[in-house]
């Protein structure tokens, strides 16, 4: 049986790009939703002239974890069997939403809780060379993760991801901001996921994107980075509840 999945864009101050990427997720998805996360450009107002899509808004902006979280809930709320995450600043390919989703179930006597994009796992003809900062923090924030949770991971940070929503509910995402994906690898490691990942190719429209105020320095983006999985590692160790935190394993 085909399973029913929601395609999930979060988006803030994406005019520029929102119309595009919204006409192509439409050949490759049915169900979509979009989680306006506090857009002060004309971001509402095109939204509002799409026709059948879901949309949520944050008033005022949360943050990109946040906007995450509530992909989230409306997937569990809403009964899919499969959430795709994906990009709406053009740098994800909506052509491989059917992929990631066939990924999740392609073992059917265990399917795979997340199956995360890369776009260091394989070459495409055409790819950006990335920011350097932005490869460097990447490279080192990986390999930290994979030492720390004993993965093998080749991108931590790519937003192009497909998720079982079933396995959904064992994650309590209280990280509302960029950081988000490193709380989710803890937990997600701690509640036993599988996780697989899926080559994507590496493709940078903006290179000048903003993070938003202290962020845009790479030193004092890494150390966030840094702090956030320290501090997710250690409530982990701390927690007291099996069905909470359960044993680690991959």
């Amino acid at each position: 049986m085909t399973p029913r999945f929601l395609t999930a864009l979060p988006v803030y101050n994406e005019q520029s790009h929102l119309a595009e990427v919204l006409a192509t997720v439409r050949q490759f998805a049915q169900d979509i939703l979009v989680v306006d996360d506090g857009s002060t450009d004309a971001t509402p107002e095109l939204l509002r002239r799409e026709p059948d899509i879901h949309i949520v808004t944050h008033s005022p902006n949360r943050g990109y974890g946040a906007a995450l979280k509530s992909a989230f809930d409306f997937s569990v709320k809403h009964n899919y069997d499969v959430l795709v995450t994906i990009d709406c600043d053009g740098q994800h390919e909506p052509r491989l939403i059917p992929e990631l989703v066939a990924r999740v179930f392609e073992d059917a006597a265990r399917p795979a809780d997340i199956v995360s994009g890369s776009r260091y796992l394989q070459i495409f003809e055409g790819d950006s060379r990335p920011p350097e900062e932005r490869r460097r923090i990447n490279q080192s924030i990986t390999e930290l993760v994979n030492e720390r949770l004993h993965l093998h991971l080749s991108d931590t940070f790519c937003g192009f991801k497909a998720y079982r929503v079933d396995a959904l509910l064992r994650l309590n995402v209280t990280e509302f901001g960029y950081a988000m994906p490193l709380q989710l690898w803890v937990q997600a490691v701690q509640a036993g996921f599988r996780i697989i990942e899926h080559p994507v190719p590496l493709i940078y429209l903006d290179e000048s994107r903003s993070f938003g105020g202290l962020l845009d320095d790479a030193n004092r983006r890494l150390a966030y980075y840094r702090e956030v999985l320290d501090r997710e590692l250690t409530a982990g160790r701390e927690c007291a509840s099996p069905a909470l935190c359960p044993a680690a394993s991959n």
